[in-house]
């Protein structure tokens, strides 16, 4: 074995346990959010659970794609990572826009911040493994799931202000309104993704 085919395997040993860690997190997270987001009635907690199921599934593909190889399977690895987004961005645009309309109040949630404010410094970390791991093994599955976890925490940040701004200020649109800001990062992902 080359000192360059040991390298490579490192960086792969490396790309499974960044994409492990995730699905780990999420995992947890998807727990945390259903309960968060049933006990404060909160559409961007709800919404913010639906992607973690979404990375679920991002990672799930990713950690498919670096067990094998070509360029048809990577193609299909980020079709389906934005097909996933797609369906995010319709629920929450759906949702949200119902939940402003009808005026609905969502309650406090000191769970939902903890958890969100926690998430987002993990998924920071995350991205920015997966970036470099991604861009040393030339990687475009790998660097775009990491485009993904990045988004992922940008959008447990917006879900954290929302959150913060209902219970401090009482602004209850603030949760609809994050929402909104995922909606908008799912749709940027998915028009990267298909129209590369």
């Amino acid at each position: 074995m080359t000192e360059n085919d040991t390298s490579r395997a490192a960086l792969l040993r490396r790309g499974f346990a960044l994409e492990y860690a995730t699905l780990g997190w999420n995992v947890v997270g998807i727990v945390v959010l259903a309960f968060a987001a049933l006990s404060a009635r909160s559409v961007a907690l709800a919404g913010f659970g639906l992607d973690s199921l979404i990375e679920i599934g991002a990672s799930t593909v990713v950690v498919w794609e670096l067990s094998g190889a070509g360029e048809d399977r990577q193609r299909r690895a980020l079709r389906l990572i934005g097909v996933g987004f797609a369906l995010l961005a319709g629920y929450l645009l759906v949702q949200s826009t119902w939940v402003l309309a009808a005026g609905y109040r969502p309650h406090h949630s000191p769970l939902g911040i903890a958890w969100t404010a926690v998430t987002a410094a993990a998924m920071f970390a995350l991205a920015a493994g997966k970036a470099r791991t991604g861009a040393a093994l030339d990687n475009p599955v790998l660097r775009t799931e990491g485009r993904v976890t990045l988004i992922d925490g940008l959008l447990a940040a917006a879900v954290l202000l929302g959150l913060v701004l209902n219970s401090a200020l009482g602004w209850w649109w603030a949760d609809p309104a994050a929402g909104y800001v995922l909606v908008y990062y799912a749709l940027r992902e998915v028009r990267e993704i298909f129209s590369d």
